[in-house]
């Protein structure tokens, strides 16, 4: 259970690392990537963006 928790902490962390980045290439732009607000917030979905980057961790591992 602690090494999940390790697991997930340690990705988050590089997920809020590497945002700013992703932003600068486009990434969370890309069409399909759906922003709305409602109930008084700005919700934001990335959905072509998720699958773009499993499509390009699939062929990472596929390659590794």
């Amino acid at each position: 259970m602690i090494r999940w928790m390790i697991v997930i902490f340690l990705a988050l962390l590089l997920i809020s690392w590497f945002t700013p980045l992703l932003h600068k290439l486009g990434f969370g732009k890309l069409p399909g990537d759906l922003r709305f607000k409602a109930f008084g917030r700005e919700w934001f979905i990335p959905l072509t963006t998720t699958i773009l980057l499993s499509f390009i961790a699939s062929l990472i591992g596929q390659v590794i």
